[in-house]
């Protein structure tokens, strides 16, 4: 099954882009779900219909889900919410206040994502589109595995055998309430497909993120941040959806500054996201609701080839393959950017740092690069050619 994430910062376009990716690839003969992940849901309104927490039927080969994450959460975390909401209490809080901080922060979406891998084990589509939250919350939820599993390895052992040895006591003289078999098995259970969807994620040959941006300033900033963070825990990016470019039948004086602005950032996104391939769609002409708007606008985004041939268009292929940054750190404590840059000497080279953001100019080629936490401020060391790539070295001041 071919999985496609689509992200991007709120307000950008994504659920519509989703939905359209969706469309296309379903009039191409392609068994296709599409799913919301995101709280704010707005699937069924693209659309134009009432969808459920179950695939609904939208248009031939086409099925629409929005999650319930209240059922889902019923599921996943009853044993767990259960047990920190009486501790909660025995805290003294509220009943309404330990029902909510029961629920932890992200565990509404995470619990959404876990369809991907029962999607994946049925086999029933060839190819399931995810609608995620905005970037800020899926990167989270993309990161969550790797926490859950030094959790895992680390502390639940311990904890599992603490709570065993303490439980009768604390429970029969002090009136703690503490964990018992059930939610230890909840929990391992939940780490257990989370590590199934995480497996299914970062397998590039079948799964791809793709970042949904439009020309402006603070958009691209959030993109490039996000693709930065999404090469950091090894997901595969393979496309940018550049959405709302003003068509060039928009050519009176009042769109001349916006025109003249959407120029200077589609040249930014080049420099920002190149060698990963961009499709642009135009700023419509009417609200992009309902299946014939979709189709009009997946038609911009894929091109206009005929419907069923697959050679033209096809919304489900691999773009892009293979890593264009990776980070990676030494025994001594340095950390190493691998930047893929084919056909470059050194001399071409020049590497810029400021504060949180990378310029790597090559030629007339620029790449501008948000660093992650993990080497914003350190100092550059050293940057070389090893191949077809241009490693940057971090050391700590």
């Amino acid at each position: 099954m071919r999985i496609i994430l689509y992200t991007g910062k709120g307000g950008v376009g994504k659920t519509s882009v989703a939905a359209a990716t969706a469309l296309r690839a379903a009039q191409m003969g392609y068994k296709t779900v599409v799913m919301s992940t995101d709280p704010a849901h707005s699937l069924a309104d693209s659309f134009d219909r009432e969808l459920d927490s179950e695939p609904v039927s939208v248009a031939p080969n086409l099925w629409g889900q929005e999650v319930d994450v209240l059922k889902e959460l019923e599921v996943h975390w009853r044993a767990v919410r259960e047990w920190l909401s009486a501790l909660m209490r025995w805290q003294g809080a509220d009943n309404v206040v330990a029902e909510e901080l029961a629920i932890l922060p992200g565990m509404e979406e995470l619990v959404s994502l876990l369809y991907i891998t029962q999607y994946y084990e049925q086999g029933t589509y060839d190819l399931l589109v995810v609608d995620c939250a905005p970037t800020g919350e899926t990167l989270r939820l993309l990161s969550f595995p790797d926490m859950a599993r030094w959790y895992m390895n680390r502390l639940f052992p311990l904890e599992k055998r603490v709570a065993a040895a303490v439980g009768p006591l604390a429970r029969g003289m002090l009136r703690i309430p503490v964990p018992g078999a059930e939610v230890f098995d909840t929990i391992q259970r939940l780490y257990q497909r989370l590590e199934g969807m995480r497996s299914l994620l970062l397998d590039h040959s079948n799964s791809s993120i793709r970042l949904v941006v439009n020309p402006e300033k603070m958009v691209i900033k959030e993109a490039q941040r996000t693709f930065t963070y999404l090469n950091l825990y090894g997901y595969h990016t393979d496309l940018i959806v550049c959405n709302r470019v003003l068509p060039p039948e928009m050519d009176s004086d009042f769109f001349k500054g916006w025109k003249e602005a959407q120029e200077r950032y589609l040249k930014l996104i080049h420099e920002s996201f190149d060698p990963i391939p961009i499709l642009k769609a135009p700023l419509m002409d009417r609200e992009v609701v309902g299946l014939e708007a979709l189709k009009t606008l997946g038609e911009h985004i894929f091109g206009k080839g005929p419907a069923l041939d697959i050679a033209k268009g096809d919304p489900t292929k691999l773009f892009h393959r293979g890593p264009t940054q990776e980070i990676s750190s030494t025994r001594d404590g340095r950390h190493i950017l691998t930047l893929r840059l084919p056909f470059i000497s050194k001399d071409d080279v020049s590497v810029i740092e400021n504060r949180d953001e990378l310029t790597v100019q090559v030629g007339h080629y620029r790449r501008n690069i948000i660093l992650p936490q993990a080497l914003a401020g350190l100092e550059i060391e050293d940057a070389r050619i090893d191949g077809d790539a241009l490693q940057v070295v971090f050391r700590h001041p």
